[in-house]
């Protein structure tokens, strides 16, 4: 398998890109899909469910602090309580049930001495994602009343694993919670830290964290700990962190956070793939990614991976281990300017024959569609048939809602995008015309719209401008 880029820039220059009959430069894509996202013929109804309390941001003056929340994830607790936690950046984990009952505040962040911050990138850096361990309700086990968080510390805070003196902003941490009753909807218990990395810059942190919750007890992926881990930031990747194995930024680590040694505060997995490979991070699982805030796996364990584009196009991955995804050689299924030569910029096409060995997007789109994708679950809930088997996911700065068969999912051939249209408060609206809030990126309003699921596969829909959690139903 190959660890990093093997061709010379000159050679890469001639094989990755047509050229203009003119002067021989390659030509940049000004529209990299003419194609447009048409509808799915598919209109659900977005039921209000519950809604968090306004937070504020930590320090004035950030980008898009005008959100009423910074809700990001609503996940199952996964012990058969139908319990459900909420994330919000800011700091709080709030707990409620399938039943919508009132939020309740499990965890504050701000409250505990882990040396939380959220002040560097208020849109991006905080309390950014909650994982249970398989085991959290099954006394006698090793994992019983653990769970871990992501969020972001500031720099110097802790020994870091990777990165230490790298670490200009922040760093982003994983943290394992033990709690004594985990039947209690309100922490109380003990926490130590499991893995920490160095942020040179404040955006493109640690996503999502999450355990297999279809891996069966006994499998090697039953109990281990997956994070998604951006190239560290700034834009364009100046580090090439996607495409250096010796550090996991612009990567999906696996790990195993209860089998620590004298070495580690956790345990590399035997089946990792560069597990024995010289000079590579082992805890690296997939690479070549941007900014993958979002993952999720079907229940025929396929993982789903969101990855955010930096110039054009939005990708969905299927996740596998050892894949490099290209970036920052490539953005979705086109050559990005790194190359071909000309460094940050648009997009190229790709020579015909391309033996690169990248790993291509199942299904892309590119920006006059809209920007960066969210979260995605495939449904298998019962509420709506139609969705049955479907990859489900967001455009979440406007607040689309997008769709893909996942039938035939073969990686480079891009399969079809429709858009869900919604109905909010009894008749067919945009969200953002609901649910929007300034946007300090530029003109127009924000939604920031993320996913969530319970334990019977149902969807929600997670609005920062307004606080509000929606539930999928089928409309009237």
């Amino acid at each position: 398998m190959r660890l990093t880029a093997t061709l010379s820039l000159a050679a890469l220059v001639a094989v990755l890109c047509p050229t203009n009959a003119a002067g021989g430069q390659p030509q940049a894509l000004s529209d990299p899909i003419p194609a447009k996202i048409q509808p799915s013929g598919l209109v659900l109804a977005a039921e209000e469910f519950v809604r968090v309390p306004r937070t504020a941001d930590s320090s004035d003056g950030g980008q898009t602090n005008a959100a009423y929340a910074r809700i990001q994830f609503l996940v199952p607790v996964g012990d058969g309580s139908g319990r459900l936690v909420i994330n919000d950046l800011r700091g709080p984990l709030y707990v409620t049930d399938e039943r919508g009952t009132d939020p309740e505040v499990f965890l504050d962040m701000r409250e505990q001495d882990v040396g939380f911050d959220d002040s560097m990138f208020p849109n991006e850096t905080g309390l950014v994602s909650v994982a249970f361990h398989p085991q959290f309700g099954q006394d006698d086990t090793p994992g019983f009343g653990k769970f871990y968080t992501a969020y972001s510390t500031g720099s110097g805070s802790g020994v870091a694993d990777y990165l230490e003196d790298d670490a200009e902003s922040h760093e982003s941490v994983i943290r394992e919670w033990t709690a004594r009753d985990p039947s209690a909807n309100v922490f109380s218990g003990s926490s130590r830290e499991v893995f920490r990395i160095g942020q040179f810059a404040q955006n493109h942190n640690i996503g999502t964290i999450a355990f297999n919750p279809h891996a069966e007890a006994g499998s090697p992926d039953y109990g281990t700990l997956y994070a998604c881990l951006g190239d560290a930031g700034a834009a364009h990747d100046p580090r090439d962190h996607g495409q250096t194995l010796a550090v996991p930024h612009g990567a999906i680590i696996r790990i195993d956070p209860l089998a620590g040694d004298s070495n580690r505060r956790y345990g590399i997995p035997s089946d990792n793939p560069f597990v024995d490979t010289a000079g590579v991070a082992p805890e690296i699982w997939a690479y070549g990614l941007r900014h993958p805030q979002h993952f999720s796996w079907d229940t025929d364990g396929r993982m789903f991976i969101g990855d955010i584009g930096q110039n054009q196009v939005e990708e969905v991955n299927l996740g596998r281990p050892g894949a490099n995804y290209g970036w920052r050689l490539r953005e979705g299924t086109f050559a990005s300017g790194y190359a071909v030569g000309r460094g940050p910029g648009p997009l190229y096409p790709r020579p015909a024959t391309d033996d690169s060995e990248f790993t291509y997007p199942v299904a892309q789109y590119d920006h006059d569609e809209g920007n960066a994708i969210g979260g995605g679950f495939v449904y298998r809930g019962r509420a709506i048939p139609a969705l049955q088997g479907k990859y489900v996911f967001a455009e979440f700065p406007r607040g689309r809602l997008f769709v893909i068969d996942t039938d035939a999912l073969d990686a480079d051939e891009p399969v079809e995008i429709t858009e869900i249209r919604l109905a909010l408060g009894g008749r067919e609206q945009a969200l953002v015309d609901v649910a929007g809030f300034p946007n300090t990126y530029g003109p127009g309003d924000r939604v920031d719209l993320r996913l969530g699921t319970d334990s019977t596969g149902e969807l929600y829909l997670l609005t920062k401008g307004d606080g509000w959690v929606r539930k999928l139903v089928p409309a009237p």
